[in-house]
């Protein structure tokens, strides 16, 4: 049985859809974290996708374990909004990087720390998930 909440907790990428102010959609994947009701997506606000996010706070994602079967996957809508206070930005910035850094005291880390300037959280609407 498919637990859609380990699922998306032990994954690492999600791809992110927004819509640009022309209404062409706009696809990147992002490091995230699962709260267990939101996706947290660190980011700068210069970015394609948090501007779109600020014009138009509908978003897709996709998240999926690859090409060799079992093949499982989430996909889902919802709305976005940016978080600009700067203490919580940072603190589930730092969340988020340590998902994928073993410390935040490397180069890499560090320079991804400082250009997140907002969070974006999306908070899903409809979720649709599959095993094959």
């Amino acid at each position: 049985m498919f637990k859609k909440t380990k699922f998306l907790k032990e994954q690492k990428i999600l791809r992110l859809a927004t819509v640009d102010k022309k209404g062409n959609p706009h696809l990147v994947p992002v490091w995230y974290d699962y709260t267990g009701t939101k996706f947290h997506i660190g980011t700068n606000t210069r970015t394609k996708k948090a501007k779109n996010i600020q014009k138009n706070n509908k978003v897709c994602f996709c998240i999926d374990d690859g090409v060799w079967s079992p093949i499982h996957g989430v996909m889902g809508n919802g709305k976005a909004r940016l978080i600009l206070k700067e203490v919580t930005v940072k603190k589930i910035a730092k969340k988020i990087l340590l998902r994928y850094f073993k410390n935040l005291e490397g180069k890499s880390a560090k320079e991804l720390l400082d250009n997140t300037d907002c969070i974006i959280e999306i908070t899903p609407g409809k979720i649709t998930t599959w095993e094959y």
